[in-house]
């Protein structure tokens, strides 16, 4: 694992080895007063905070070290985290202080802004409440299998049964029909 180095030493180490002795995963060190070629595109001095375009640019110059090859996935990714963890354009530096710069210019992912949600106006409910709605499928469904209950008895018998569904469907759906009238009067106040 990659793990951030004092940036007070000198440039000596990376001159002779071109890595940090405290670093682990490999990402060279750059070392004070000598900058990649990366860091030397940047137009502010080492000690200044980078910003997240500047991460994102860094990035970018990292995802294109991988697909060319030089980067394998997992220090891809810890020096992508590390990046995003740096605070001044010395800390990036070290993360592509071993990588060429880039052969074509390298154009950074664009940083979308979270999308701030914004309050919908209310729209205007035109159907049935879902309690109604589920109430008027019931009472079909039971309509239902009480008129083919009824029409199966009715027709294998010598004449036709009493027809007892106006009992099932009449009250329950009278009941329905004035909860919906009730309840669209109410909208068409709400809204009038």
């Amino acid at each position: 694992m990659w793990r951030a180095q004092d940036v007070s030493g000198t440039d000596e180490g990376f001159r002779t080895s071109h890595m940090s002795k405290g670093n682990s995963g490999g990402i060279p060190d750059g070392g004070q007063g000598w900058p990649s070629s990366i860091l030397a595109l940047m137009v502010e001095p080492p000690e200044m905070r980078a910003s997240d375009a500047d991460r994102e640019r860094i990035s970018a110059v990292l995802r294109e070290a991988h697909v060319e090859g030089r980067l394998p996935q997992d220090e891809l990714l810890e020096r992508i985290g590390a990046a995003f963890q740096a605070q001044t354009y010395r800390e990036l530096d070290r993360l592509v202080a071993d990588i060429p710069p880039p052969q074509r210019q390298v154009s950074p992912r664009p940083v979308q802004p979270p999308a701030a949600k914004t309050a919908q106006p209310a729209k205007p409910r035109t159907g049935m409440s879902g309690f109604l709605v589920v109430n008027w499928w019931l009472w079909g469904c039971a309509v239902a299998i009480n008129l083919v209950v009824w029409f199966l008895v009715s027709i294998s018998g010598p004449e036709p049964a009493y027809f007892w569904p106006m009992w099932v469907a009449g009250p329950w759906g009278a009941l329905l029909g004035v909860w919906t009238a009730a309840e669209r009067e109410v909208r068409r106040r709400k809204a009038g």
